[in-house]
């Protein structure tokens, strides 16, 4: 929201504050301040000039040779190429030495062969509006010579406010200065505009949904959407350029000054957070109709595109067709123009959701449905009408017609909350009495009454969108008193004897494992494309994320690669988040193909949640150092991550084969399987293959573990305590010749069915293949060691093991022992 500091001022008489300490004050109430920018000090050097003649640049066709006269009684020759400069035209120059906003200095040059000495400026190169079509034409009668800064009254400051959705009062001058008068103990006050004199004499008629005043009849067909609508018929204006001080208050906030009524509604938009909107009644006709827009019908808004109406959109029509859309943009065909007499002047309430969801369907947003969207004020719409009218006769003249339309359904009764100020003091930690309540939430524009312990809130109209419970207005004396201002000390609390939930005991037994290994947490947002989502959403933020992830691996890999732009070789990430399926899902973690397609068949059902870790890793295993390079990962620190991770959780890791379900960036040359005790399916981890991730050539192979979490206990399986062997154990190395389709994995299996109750652990430590092995075989080293917890074993019990089991491995696997 861009704030005037000249406008504040006026409205909180005596203010003596700077910008930067309004700036500061805002900050401390909830609203902080993006930015203050000196709106005139930028164009202190820009000069008011004439130009005397305006010819063709003799060496280009879209370049003109102008001689201006800028006042200091010298004639400079400048080039222009903006196509709207014409002799005698007044605009801004900006001579040799100069400085635009942006630290442009202009300098003497020359331009296909002629020399310019100064520059013709626009709207945006002076920073006062977006236009940058042609050079900014002032009227006639401007005095040549004098300074921009003065003619445009842009002495002024302009205030930037980060307003949350929330509150939608902040999105005014009133609103603001409501909130730094409170601060301040200023009571804000309208100001007298120029050229206004007293108050306008027309009243309001009877409020009902049909109601006719001033040749000018409306009906509201839908007083859900629009609950009430005032009209008012302003004759025999005269549109012409604003003055000087309008113009002024509306460039000071960025706008660009169009006419004198339309600049007048902009004005108390600004001014009161109310949006009007002004008719040529003429083009109107005598009818006009607030109903739902009607099945293929379609209008051309005020920017000049014809757009296709639906039927849950509002509109605004006459006794044909629409006219305007409710909440968001007027109609081309019933604009005001330089021929318009007679305008019919709008200020309506709109329900909020609804222009939401035009705005949005429409792709279609201005300052009027910016504030419907977030809720108008319903008492402001009267003192509204009549301070823009006002300001129409004063800019325009005319004269308003004796009553204006009071269109609608019965006001509601304003909102009143019970406020406890013992829930007060516990919430906050300190008490607050009845009188301190009422001075802080008073200057707000909250009617505090009642006495004791219970006090009655009546809430405002401007704050009844986002103060509805006891809670709200909590927040509000917390606000006003000062967040700063409350005591620091740690006081007595009594502790929850809730204990925390399985799942989050678990979760955080993993990070502080993953941290362990020295891994990073990552926080991803929940958005994904179609390749990686089930779930469409319905307001997507992006075209390219419409749907929630199904998977968090993919999300990692993105982080891979923007750690791999960076120049980042060594990466360790992991993340604990929500993956979200459709309801008719396979729980498995494998590729889940056209699983958006699926959404449209299942879309009354709600999707299911799971929560899920997700890990990845590249690079090397240690950091570099000078003793040596250590080298990178591999597949099997892969399986030693997931088996870590297994064990703690109480499941199982087995070898994937070419047919097991893995999802789309796994590799099925190096991959795990995770499952329960059920043999369901509850993780993968895998090596990710080349074309899942944009790696650079010096990158290593990148290896990802993604497990499901939902059906987890949060507590870690008991491990017994044994205790230390008392007896040595005896170690046996078989050289086995086994073929090379075999895993080693079934002769280790094989090896514990058959060796029976002494062995204590069978393991690989090497494979050879060569000279003196067969080319379809290769020979695995497997280290068996034996032992008995109650005496020293002897040699003829442990070849008698191995026996046993040379034996079972002849059989079952043709495994013959190498000589």
């Amino acid at each position: 929201m861009n704030i005037s500091y000249a406008w504040i001022k006026s409205i909180l008489p005596g203010l003596t504050a700077g910008p930067q300490e309004l700036a500061d004050l805002l900050a401390m109430q909830g609203a902080p301040v993006d930015e203050i920018v000196d709106i005139g000090g930028p164009l202190r050097d820009i000069r008011i000039a004439r130009v005397i003649e305006a010819g063709r640049h003799p060496n280009a066709d879209r370049l003109s040779l102008c001689r201006v006269d800028d006042g200091t009684g010298e004639i400079r020759q400048v080039v222009c190429g903006a196509p709207n400069v014409k002799s005698g035209g007044i605009y801004p120059f900006a001579p040799v030495g100069a400085h635009l906003p942006g630290d442009v200095v202009i300098k003497r040059s020359k331009i296909r062969g002629e020399e310019s000495q100064g520059m013709l400026c626009s709207a945006r190169e002076l920073g006062l509006g977006r236009e940058h079509d042609g050079i900014m034409e002032l009227p006639s009668d401007t005095p040549v010579g004098a300074s921009l800064v003065d003619v445009l009254q842009l002495d002024d400051a302009r205030i930037v406010v980060d307003v949350t959705p929330n509150r939608a009062d902040l999105l005014s001058h009133l609103g603001v200065a409501r909130e730094l008068g409170a601060a301040l103990d200023i009571e804000p006050r309208l100001s007298m505009l120029p050229g206004v004199e007293g108050k306008l004499d027309f009243e309001l008629t009877p409020r009902s949904t049909q109601s006719e005043a001033g040749g000018i009849s409306v009906d509201i067909r839908d007083t859900d959407l629009c609950p009430r609508y005032l009209g008012l018929v302003i004759r025999n204006v005269k549109i012409a350029p604003s003055p000087a001080w309008l113009a002024g208050r509306l460039r000071a906030i960025g706008l660009r000054p169009i006419n004198n009524v339309v600049d007048a509604t902009n004005y108390v938009l600004h001014e009161l957070g109310q949006p009007l909107h002004a008719f040529d009644s003429r083009k109107l006709g005598t009818q006009v109709v607030v109903r739902r827009a009607e099945k293929g019908e379609r209008i051309t808004t005020l920017d000049g595109v014809d757009r296709a109406l639906a039927s849950d959109m509002l509109v605004i029509a006459d006794a044909e067709k629409p006219v305007a859309v409710a909440g968001v943009m007027g109609g081309a065909d019933s604009e005001v123009d330089n021929e318009t007499t007679d305008i019919l002047l709008e200020c309506a309430l709109f329900d909020t959701a609804s222009v939401r969801r035009t705005r949005r369907a429409l792709g279609l947003s201005t300052d009027a449905s910016y504030r419907y969207e977030r809720g108008v004020d319903p008492d402001t719409m009267e003192i509204a009408l009549r301070r823009a009218a006002a300001l129409i006769i004063a800019c325009a003249g005319g004269a308003v017609a004796e009553k204006a339309v009071d269109a609608g359904v019965p006001s509601q009764a304003r909102r009143e909350i019970s406020l406890r100020l013992d829930r007060v003091a516990k919430v906050l930690g300190v008490a607050f009495d009845a009188k301190a309540v009422t001075r802080l939430l008073a200057p707000l524009g909250f009617d505090v009454t009642g006495s004791g312990d219970v006090l009655q809130v009546h809430v405002p109209g401007h704050r009844i969108y986002d103060v509805s419970r006891e809670a709200d207005l909590i927040e509000e004396i917390a606000r006003r008193h000062g967040y700063d201002a409350f005591p620091d000390e740690l006081r007595a609390f009594r502790p929850s004897s809730v204990p925390d939930d399985a799942s989050l005991r678990l979760e955080d037994r993993l990070r502080e494992k993953l941290v362990g290994l020295r891994m990073l947490e990552s926080r991803s947002l929940a958005f994904a494309p179609a390749a990686y989502g089930e779930v469409a959403l319905m307001l997507p933020l992006s075209s390219a994320e419409g749907y929630l992830r199904n998977a968090i691996v993919p999300a990692l890999l993105r982080r891979i690669e923007y750690n791999y732009s960076r120049g980042q070789r060594h990466i360790r990430l992991f993340e604990i988040a929500t993956a979200f399926l459709n309801a008719g899902s396979r729980d498995d973690l494998a590729e889940k193909r056209d699983g958006h397609a699926e959404s449209a068949a299942t879309a009354p059902q709600l999707p299911r949640e799971q929560r899920r870790l997700a890990a990845t890793f590249t690079g090397s295993r240690a950091a570099p150092h000078w003793t040596g390079n250590p080298p990178a990962f591999d597949m099997w620190d892969l399986n030693g991550f997931v088996s870590v991770l297994a064990a703690d959780l109480a499941l199982t890791v087995q070898h994937a084969d070419s047919e097991t379900p893995l999802p789309s960036w796994a590799d099925h040359a190096a991959a795990w399987v995770i499952t329960r005790p059920d043999g369901s399916q509850a993780g993968v981890g895998a090596k990710v293959k080349n074309e899942a991730v944009d790696a650079p050539a010096w990158a290593d192979p990148v290896f990802a573990v993604e497990i499901d979490l939902t059906a987890l206990g949060g507590e870690s399986t008991p491990k017994p305590v044994k205790p230390l062997p008392a007896f040595p154990a005896v170690e046996r190395d078989l050289a086995l010749l086994v073929r090379l389709d075999l895993p080693a994995a079934d002769v280790i299996e094989a090896i514990q069915g058959s060796a029976g109750p002494l062995l204590e652990a069978a393991f690989p430590f090497d494979v050879y293949r060569g000279k003196g092995v067969n080319d379809a075989l290769r020979s695995v080293a497997i280290r068996l060691r034996f032992r008995a917890p109650d005496r020293t074993l002897t040699d003829e019990e442990v070849d008698r093991a191995v026996t046993r089991t040379l034996a079972r491995l002849q059989e079952d696997h043709g495994i013959e022992r190498r000589a």
